[in-house]
């Protein structure tokens, strides 16, 4: 079973990659900064992109709810929990 820390440096590893994210290293990414608009900036778009890659790595599913969705992508943190409480065991 992965601790907490590793979940979440395996999750910036995983949006680095995923989103080709260009001069930005996963040690860049503080947990509980903001994904979208300030912190890394990220959009729609991505976040559509990071549902599939996380559906894929981690056997979990993101519905179409956008209010639950912005606390789910709002920090690696966030991210990080969703996919401890939700993961295909």
């Amino acid at each position: 079973m992965q601790t907490s820390d590793t979940i979440e440096t395996d999750l910036k590893t995983l949006i680095v990659d995923a989103l080709a994210l260009e001069d930005i290293e996963p040690s860049d990414i503080e947990t509980d900064a903001p994904l979208f608009v300030e912190g890394l900036g990220l959009d729609s778009i991505d976040a559509l992109e990071l549902a599939v890659v996380l559906e894929e790595n981690y056997g979990v599913k993101i519905d179409d709810d956008p209010e639950r969705n912005q606390v789910i992508f709002a920090s690696v943190r966030n991210l990080a929990e969703f996919v401890r409480q939700n993961r295909a065991k």
